[in-house]
Parts: C-alpha cells; structure tokens; sequence
C-alpha cells in the first residue's frame, strides 16, 4: 500500500510541480509502501468513537457522512480490511446508495484531543448479515443501543497519516471527566479532611 502513489494522480503532481513541493514528495512516494495496516493504525481504528465517510453519487458528487458509536465499533478484520454494522438511520440511504454505483470510499478517523487523523481510501462492500452470522457477530456491538440493518467491510487501498496542523483540540464529557477526575478526588480528600477538623474543634469547644 502506497498513499502517495494511489492518491498522487498526473494533474496533483504537476500541482507540486508549479508550487515546489513535488521533490519531497517523490521521495514519499518511494519510501512509503507497506503490506497493510500496521499495529498503530489497527489500535488507532479500533479506538474511534466516530469517523467520516466520504462517497460518490450517481450524479458524479461526492457525500460526506458522519457515523459515530461506541468505541471499538469500528473493527480491523485483517491487516487489509475493516468492517462494522451499518444501523438504522434517518432512512435517506444516501450513502447506502451511492455504494451501490460506487464502491471507491475514502475514510477519516480524527482524534481531536492529540490531533491525529488518518486517511484511507478503500472499496466498500454490502455483506448481508444473514448471510454471514460469524462476521455480524464479530462486528456488532451488542451493548449499544441501535437495530442492526447489514454490515459494510472495506478493504484497504491505500492509508496516511495527516499532520497535526489547524486541528484544534476538541473533547467529549468522557475525556473532560477522566482528565479532571484525578483533581476531584484531590478536592473531595481535601473537604473531607476540612470537616474532620471541623467536627474535632467542635469537640474540643463542647
């Protein structure tokens, strides 16, 4: 898998070419094959509560849909495909549609609080989940409250990753609780020593 060759078409290289940028990526593009998704990119997927997914419609535009769940919905099957439960929605089946023309997807997957995301281009496949019960099994995620309606795998095609710049940092009630949990036992220690001393001033007065 090579990002900079599969996304780098005739027209974005002569781009680079006029603004100056087109010798340092020439060297990406020779430097960066892999055999697929790696260890990081594998825990970085599987750790996303949410990512984008971008589709081609009949009408030649593209589509740009959030899905979201728990984390851990979005599951790596092997180093070359992904997969998850598609479930009911607003029954617009925009996307749905489009992957029916179009398989060509490009995926993101940010991570707002280190200001990480990654990019993928796959093909989309629709996998009935009475067709195959084993890999609904593996990819629904039971504990989250949502009616299952087919599976979506992808296979990868190529993968990258952005860099941190302009993404400003953004955190969920979750990430705010956990980070501040540490100072709110801190607080509470503090209140609870405050009122034994209270209660021991008010033993000696009495």
């Amino acid at each position: 898998m090579n990002f900079a060759k599969f996304a780098f078409t005739d027209g974005i290289k002569a781009l680079q070419e006029q603004n100056g940028s087109r010798q340092s990526y020439a060297r990406m593009e020779a430097l960066t094959d892999t055999d697929g998704l790696t260890e990081s990119e594998i825990e970085f997927i599987e750790s996303r509560n949410s990512f984008y997914m971008a589709s081609i419609g009949e009408n030649g535009y593209p589509y740009i849909q959030h899905r979201g769940g728990p984390v851990g919905f979005i599951k790596v099957i092997n180093a070359g495909t992904i997969g998850l439960v598609d479930y009911r929605g607003n029954k617009q089946f925009i996307s749905l549609g489009n992957l029916l023309v179009h398989q060509q997807v490009a995926l993101f997957l940010m991570d707002y609080p280190h200001r990480t995301r990654l990019k993928i281009y796959a093909d989309a496949r629709i996998v009935d989940m009475k067709d195959d019960p084993a890999l609904f099994n593996l990819l629904d995620p039971a504990d989250y409250k949502h009616t299952p309606e087919r599976m979506f795998l992808f296979d990868v095609k190529a993968f990258d990753w952005n860099c941190p710049q302009h993404i400003t940092p953004r955190y969920t009630e979750e990430e705010i609780k956990r980070a501040f949990a540490p100072q709110n036992d801190y607080v509470l220690k503090l209140e609870y020593e405050l009122e034994n001393l209270k209660k021991q001033l008010a033993d000696k007065k009495s």
